[in-house]
């Protein structure tokens, strides 16, 4: 069995498992939906490696003391982060006026109760699977300090840290500004991060003008 399916497969047994809510428990016994599931397979698995911390089919309450879900939750420790797989069809094209209060509201329930949370919409987890993966690296770093390897100085590993935390490419005086190093400096750690395929060079030819995570 693929290592995806496999892990997946053990990840919402486990869910299923360690569920006491009947309401959420006869929601995971239906199965995730398919934009969920090609979410975890294209997009969170070959970027994260791992379902640690992470919750489907979360429940959250309203200001009606009725119940929303999140299609996945991200909770380490006391931080709250919620991911939405928003289809074409009933988030956009055929959208009408209740149902997109509806959807705003939701989105504002969730910041006022501490959550950030994350719309990935279902076209492009399809057609740009590697944006979503630099997306969903940056919505980590918002949490956690990811693990980066001890053969690295410290330079270079805040270096990574700061590449998982930003949501676009970043120029070396950037980089310089936030390390408080000289420019120089700066170059010469990206550059090589990049001969150890840590990181990729976003834009510039002739000198290398940005650069971003490699995913």
């Amino acid at each position: 069995m693929p290592r995806f399916e496999q892990q997946y497969e053990e990840w919402l047994v486990s869910n299923l498992k360690n569920e006491s809510n009947h309401r959420r428990k006869e929601l995971l016994s239906k199965g995730l939906g398919h934009g969920t599931v090609e979410f975890l397979r294209k997009v969170w698995f070959p970027a994260i490696g791992n379902f640690d911390h992470l919750f489907p089919e979360w429940e959250v309450r309203d200001f009606n003391n009725g119940y929303r879900y999140l299609d996945l939750a991200y909770i380490p420790g006391d931080a709250k982060g919620g991911i939405g797989i928003q289809g074409y069809g009933p988030h956009a094209r055929d959208l009408d006026v209740r149902r997109f209060k509806d959807l705003c509201r939701r989105h504002c329930l969730l910041a006022l109760d501490s959550w950030t949370f994350l719309p990935i919409a279902y076209p492009s987890i399809i057609e740009e699977p590697k944006q979503c993966q630099q997306l969903v690296l940056s919505f980590i770093g918002k949490f956690i300090a990811t693990d980066v390897s001890s053969t690295l100085t410290w330079l270079e590993a805040e270096t990574l840290r700061y590449a998982r935390r930003l949501l676009r490419a970043f120029t070396p005086f950037e980089l310089a500004k936030h390390l408080r190093v000289t420019d120089r400096h700066s170059r010469r750690i990206l550059h090589h991060l990049v001969e150890q395929q840590l990181l990729d060079v976003a834009g510039g030819q002739q000198r290398y003008r940005t650069y971003q995570l490699r995913v």
